[in-house]
């Protein structure tokens, strides 16, 4: 494409022109700076429509644009060029306004071919609903499948554009008497069916009832498999009718919900306070692991010792951490042991604190078993006898051992 600003000239007073294969004519004057400026400008204007004008082609080209309404824009262009104040050149886009009007007069003949076939089209594919919804009407016995394609067919109905609104008329009167015929055949057979609802409700209700029974249980495990049982039946149950349906169901599954919340905050608890557990062994551990047994081996017994107390008042862990914490523990006891017979061994037998201490366990042993007997307690005097006789034998073989 030629530059078009060779389509134009300032002259010394400002005028600019445009030349054309009529001549030049003045398109307006320029007085805010220098020639080429003013050209510029003018040439700007030029391009904007020129840019009009590839976006109307386009627009036709691809066939997004109503020919008619872009043939409409087309002319506006084309007779406004004459008087246009624009720099450019304006016969090469007059030929291409021509150009582009024929091609739009061409396409709005087409398209009105088409909207005439695509009338009789719409007029049979309406034509072919109705018989259709006539054949539902008195034919069809699967009533969901049947009425739900009715259904369709009024969706396709509103989609088909182009019919006269008398034969449009015609044929929505005849699609509109299949249909309330077929409503007439559906509603006569399941009136039919209330002797058989009824008796839905009745399971229904048995089933609610049972659930509701079941919702303040605290016998988790039983209690959550017999509402899983319920609801299935409640699905392999006849349905009742849809109010009562849907009232029957909120009381059962309130039921069911009460109880798995229940259960939920139960266990939530429980895992809170076995978390709560697992931190305090977490916390006896470290303190336990971090005894010095080599600088004085009985002071570390006695301090393992205490935190085997307070270990023991510990409740329960979570299960898949007990094993592993108490290996680490078992560990630590190990190695306080291992120090203390260190120490027994380079001890005389005479002088050996441990003896000392293993017979004022005996000592401290025979008397609980003395209180239990004078309690009469059963129970307390088979644990202190069995603790006693533990504790001498260890005694026993400490004494042989020195």
């Amino acid at each position: 494409m030629a530059d078009p600003a060779t389509f134009g000239r300032v002259d010394s007073d400002g005028t600019v022109y445009v030349k054309t294969a009529a001549g030049e004519r003045s398109v307006g004057s320029w007085q805010a700076g220098t020639p080429e400026e003013g050209l510029a400008h003018f040439v700007r204007r030029y391009l904007d429509l020129v840019v009009e004008v590839d976006l109307l082609e386009a627009r036709l080209g691809s066939g997004a644009a109503d020919a008619s309404q872009t043939l409409n824009s087309i002319r506006r262009l084309r007779s406004g060029l004459d008087e246009a104040h624009v720099v450019g050149d304006l016969d090469g886009l007059a030929a291409r306004l021509d150009k582009l009007a024929t091609t739009a007069e061409e396409r709005a003949g087409a398209a009105r071919a088409e909207r005439e076939a695509a009338k009789v089209e719409a007029v049979a594919r309406k034509t072919a609903l109705v018989e259709e919804a006539e054949k539902i009407a008195t034919e069809a016995t699967g009533w969901k499948s049947a009425g739900d394609r009715l259904k369709e067919i009024l969706d396709e109905w509103k989609t088909i554009r182009g019919v006269d609104k008398k034969t449009d008329s015609e044929l929505w009167k005849r699609y509109a008497a299949a249909r309330d015929g077929f409503a007439r055949r559906r509603g006569a057979h399941f009136a039919t069916l209330d002797q058989s609802r009824k008796q839905a409700q009745g399971r229904k209700e048995e089933l609610v009832v049972e659930a509701e029974s079941l919702s303040e249980s605290s016998e988790w495990n039983a209690t959550a498999d017999r509402l899983k049982q319920l609801m299935s039946e409640w699905k392999a149950a006849p349905r009742a009718s849809k109010e009562t349906e849907q009232k029957l169901w909120e009381r059962f599954r309130a039921a069911q919900d009460a109880f798995f919340k229940r259960r939920s905050e139960v266990f939530s608890a429980r895992d809170a306070e076995l978390r709560g557990n697992l931190e305090r062994k977490q916390a006896l551990l470290a303190e336990a692991e971090a005894i010095d047994v080599d600088a004085d081996p009985k002071a570390a017994q006695a301090k393992f010792r205490e935190i085997q107390g307070q270990w023991h008042d510990v409740g329960r862990l979570p299960r898949d951490a007990g094993s592993g914490i108490d290996r680490r523990l078992r560990a630590v006891e190990d190695k306080v042991k291992s120090a203390m017979d260190a120490a027994w061994r380079r001890t005389a037998p005479a002088d050996n604190p441990l003896l000392a201490q293993m017979r004022d366990q005996v000592a401290e042993a025979e008397q609980r078993l003395a209180r239990a007997r004078t309690a009469g307690d059963a129970k307390r005097i088979r644990e202190a006898e069995k603790a006693l006789e533990s504790k001498r034998q260890f005694l026993a073989l400490a004494e042989g051992a020195s």
